[in-house]
């Protein structure tokens, strides 16, 4: 039985081989001859703290990740943020063989762990490792150079037109966004494609990808009430008191406004006498008496939608619930705007059926089309207003953004199989 087992898959194997032409057999022995010094190239990387804060620790992995766009013939270049963001600046390596499609590839250096992170930085463990940044991002970042090192083998690099960004500050985003994306967005303007390479979801044993992503974005809301004896509340005189007008506009949100694809999180809440929030801290204070009726009441959440038209709509939605304020109150509510939505579109429901085709012709199966509620915001929302974009070509890994943060090694090798032979069939003149 174990001898029909192997026959069986040997055959599928070469089934599946089969699809792939000369050229790209070679691309696919490449990555795989490079497997042991990836892992090293990855290790290297991940035991560099580069919390986005950790402005010299971004620069340091920028300086590593360089290095190995410089060998592969790269023209690279070290886009400094002014001083007053506080961000270690970001790494753009541009080639140009002058034919083809232009193809944007896209990653960030920066992880959720900063420089006081009790998190280890590199932990093996058996066929996974754990650390910080393993998974998201780094593991995606080593993929993107090993998938272009086996091009350069080979000799399909030479006539593609690929540039590279390596953002330094995604998981935190420095301020104005004008200025910390201005490269992006100018590359996206003058690419065919964008590829990021965040990391690669699997359900069930299969792969999924991206070609939408929700916004990104944050409210405030600040409510007044008139402050009196609590034997007073709810007559004419008194009014309802902050605390009852921002409970029940919140309550109107959950009640009135749930739909698809659409979530509105309340993160903090503070109601009292006087009350106050600190956004550097992300914490506060508040003061009140149980027989004082409250004056201040401040709530914080985020807000996230697909489509522009979705969310101007429940904007609208959510300012004519605080618009209907309880007697004695009054209440303003502000947004605050972050990564915009990447809308589905029939281009890039393209892309990822051609993305899944390389996928299954290399033998490593279909890839489906991840659900936009089951990944968060990230970068290629900036370029998708200008091209067409697929996110989640990354590592495979479990517990992103947590102390368990993992990655399975073997993800590296697929991850730039796929994306070496997907790049080269996108830029093929």
């Amino acid at each position: 039985m174990k001898r029909i087992a192997l026959t069986c898959l040997l055959a599928l194997a070469g089934a599946a081989h089969a699809q792939l032409s000369d050229t790209e057999q070679r691309i696919v022995a490449a990555v795989k001859q490079r497997t042991p010094q990836a892992l090293e190239l990855l290790e290297k990387a991940v035991r560099i703290n580069s919390g986005t804060l950790n402005a010299e620790g971004v620069r340091e992995v920028g300086r590593v990740f360089r290095a190995e766009f410089d060998a592969l013939g790269f023209k690279t270049r070290w886009a400094e943020m002014p001083p007053e963001m506080k961000r270690g600046g970001h790494l753009i390596a541009s080639h140009d063989g002058g034919q083809g499609k232009r193809v944007m590839l896209m990653g960030h250096m920066d992880t959720v762990f900063e420089k006081d992170s009790a998190v280890a930085l590199w932990e093996r463990r058996g066929d996974r490792v754990r650390g910080q940044g393993v998974n998201d991002m780094k593991g995606g970042d080593v993929i993107v150079i090993e998938a272009l090192r086996a091009l350069k083998a080979v000799g399909a690099l030479d006539t593609a037109r690929i540039e590279v960004i390596f953002t330094g500050d995604e998981e935190r985003t420095g301020s104005p966004r004008e200025i910390g994306r201005a490269d992006l967005i100018a590359m996206a303007k003058r690419s065919d494609y964008a590829l990021s390479f965040e990391g690669a979801a699997r359900q069930g044993g299969m792969g999924y990808a991206s070609i939408s992503r929700r916004s990104s974005g944050g409210w405030t809301l600040h409510v007044k009430g008139k402050p009196g004896h609590s034997a007073g509340v709810f007559t004419p005189g008194a009014g309802y008191g902050a605390i009852y007008e921002g409970t029940r506009i919140l309550n109107a949100f959950r009640d009135q406004l749930i739909e698809p694809s659409l979530t509105f999180n309340v993160g903090v809440v503070l109601g009292g006498t006087d009350v106050a929030y600190s956004d550097d801290t992300a914490s506060g204070t508040a003061f009140g008496k149980t027989n004082v009726i409250a004056r201040d009441f401040q709530a914080r959440g985020d807000l996230r939608y697909l489509t522009p038209e979705q969310g101007e709509r429940v904007k609208r939605r959510m300012r004519e619930i605080v618009a209907a304020s309880l007697p004695g109150t009054s209440a303003t509510l502000s947004f605050r705007d972050g990564y915009p939505p990447m809308p589905p579109t029939e281009a890039g429901a393209r892309l990822i059926e051609a993305y899944s085709k390389t996928s299954a012709d290399a033998g490593l199966g279909p890839i489906g089309t991840l659900d936009p509620s089951m990944r968060g915001a990230g970068d290629v929302q900036f370029a998708a207003p200008y091209t067409t974009g697929i996110d989640g070509l990354g590592a495979s890994g479990n517990g992103s953004h947590t102390d368990d943060e993992d990655l399975e090694i073997a993800s590296i090798e697929r991850g730039a199989i796929r994306a070496a032979l997907f790049i080269y069939r996108l830029t093929r003149p």
